[in-house]
């Protein structure tokens, strides 16, 4: 069993930089592909960035490309999202999830991760 938890959320003004980090204990997540989600309240979860499995590929979807970094660090079982250039409209609560799907690409549908945290609120101020 993998337990992820996500820190590094806060309140930001728009333009600012965030590094949120998702640390996994109960065993090495270090083949498996990590996901950033985030949800707005009364929105449904939408992926924002992912790793596979092998740390080799990276995918962002549309909204943050240029603006969020993706990483892994396995020796410290973690993986950080850098959110630099924040904008008001990435308020939302941030989720890491772990898979075990081995893909070349990691996988974008929140029912292909089987490992959840419990998020971590970003706001971003105007």
């Amino acid at each position: 069993q993998v337990q992820l938890v996500e820190s590094g959320g806060g309140l930001v003004q728009a333009g600012g930089s965030l590094r949120l980090s998702c640390a996994a204990s109960g065993r090495t997540i270090s083949s498996y592909a990590v996901g950033w989600f985030r949800q707005v309240l009364g929105k449904e979860r939408e992926f924002a960035a992912g790793i596979s499995w092998s740390g080799g590929s990276t995918y962002y979807t549309n909204s943050v490309k240029g603006r969020f970094t993706i990483s892994r660090d396995n020796a410290k079982n973690t993986v950080y999202l850098q959110m630099n250039s924040l904008k008001p409209e990435d308020t939302a609560v941030y989720y890491c999830a772990a898979s075990t799907m081995a893909t070349m690409l990691p996988p974008l549908r929140d029912q292909d991760y089987n490992y959840w945290g419990q998020g971590t609120q970003v706001t971003v101020s105007s």
